[in-house]
C-alpha cells in the first residue's frame, strides 16, 4: 500500500534547507529525526490518501487493485497505520525541539486535508505541492528552532514542483475525473492545456531555485544543480504528449526522485566546499 521509496521525493529538499540552516550538516541527532519525521509524515498522508479515496479508487480502472479497494488490507488496519505514523512524526518533532512540537499538528492537518481537496478544487495540484513544500521550512525550524523567509523560497519552489507532477499525473484519471465529478486541471482544461500548466509551475520552481542561490550566496555548483534540474524537467516533459501518456509513470515515479536527489547532492557539495 505505502510505496516507501516516495519519501525520497520531499527528503532531499528537506535535507537541503537543514544544510542551509546549519551552513552544512546538522547534528547527527538532528539528521536521524528530521528523516524519522519525513517518512512518517509521507506514510501517514499517504495511508490517508488511500483511506478518503478507497470508494474512489475502486470505481477507478486504474486504482481498484490497490490494496484496500481490493481488499488486501482492511480499513481498521490502515486506519491504525495512519495513527502510528503520526505518533511517530509527532514524538519526532518532539525530540528536535519544542517550536517543531507545537507546530507538529499543524504539518498534520496540512498534509492529511488533501486528501479531500479534489472533491470541491481544480486547484487541488497546489495543495498537494503546498503539503510537500513545507517540509524545508518545518527542516530549517528543526535545526534553528525558528522561521527565516528566506527558506520559503525552497517552500514554494517544492509546492510549484509538485503541482507540476501532480498535474501530469492527473491526466491519466482525466475521463474517469468527468464522469464522477471529480476536480483537477486536467478535467477544466484538458490535457493539452494541463501539460502547458504543469510546464509554467515548473519554471516557476526554476526561477524560485535561482532565487534561492542568490538569497543565500550559493556557489557555482548549486547554480549547476539548478541547471541540471532543468534538463531534467524538461526530459520529464518530452516523455508525454496530449496523444500519449504511456510513458507517464517512468515521468512520475523516477525523474521526479532523481530531480530531487540531484538538487540534494549539488547544493550540499557547493555548502561543504565553500566551508
Amino acid at each position: 500500500m505505502i510505496k516507501w521509496e516516495h519519501s525520497i521525493f520531499v527528503l532531499p529538499f528537506a535535507l537541503s534547507a537543514a544544510m542551509l540552516a546549519a551552513n552544512g550538516w546538522p547534528s547527527g541527532r538532528t539528521l536521524i529525526w528530521i528523516i524519522v519525521a519525513m517518512v512518517a509524515a509521507r506514510s501517514a498522508a499517504m495511508a490517508f490518501n488511500r483511506l478518503a479515496d478507497a470508494s474512489i479508487d475502486a470505481a477507478n480502472p486504474r486504482t481498484r487493485t490497490r490494496a484496500l479497494p481490493a481488499g488486501l488490507l482492511s480499513t481498521g488496519f490502515v486506519s491504525l497505520f495512519v495513527a502510528t505514523s503520526c505518533a511517530v512524526f509527532v514524538l519526532a518533532a518532539a525530540r528536535l525541539n519544542h517550536e517543531t512540537f507545537f507546530l507538529s499538528p499543524v504539518a498534520l492537518a496540512i498534509i492529511l486535508f488533501y486528501s479531500y481537496t479534489k472533491r470541491f478544487t481544480r486547484w487541488s495540484h497546489l495543495v498537494l505541492g503546498f503539503s510537500m513544500g513545507i517540509a524545508p521550512a518545518a527542516a530549517w525550524i528543526a535545526v534553528r528552532g525558528s522561521l527565516d523567509p528566506r527558506i520559503l523560497l525552497l517552500t514554494a519552489a517544492v509546492t510549484f514542483w509538485g503541482a507540476g507532477f501532480d498535474v501530469l499525473y492527473a491526466c491519466q484519471d482525466y475521463d474517469f475525473d468527468r464522469k464522477s465529478g471529480l476536480h483537477s486541471i486536467p478535467r477544466y482544461f484538458g490535457i493539452q492545456r494541463a501539460l502547458w500548466i504543469s510546464r509554467a509551475f515548473h519554471i516557476l520552481m526554476l526561477a524560485l531555485l535561482s532565487a534561492l542561490i542568490v538569497e543565500f550566496s550559493l556557489g557555482k555548483l548549486a547554480i549547476v544543480g539548478v541547471v541540471v534540474v532543468a534538463c531534467l524537467l524538461i526530459y520529464e516533459h518530452s516523455l508525454v504528449s496530449p496523444n500519449d501518456l504511456s510513458k507517464l509513470n517512468s515521468a512520475f515515479f523516477t525523474m521526479n526522485g532523481v530531480i530531487s536527489v540531484v538538487f540534494f547532492v549539488f547544493l550540499a557539495s557547493d555548502l561543504l566546499i565553500r566551508r
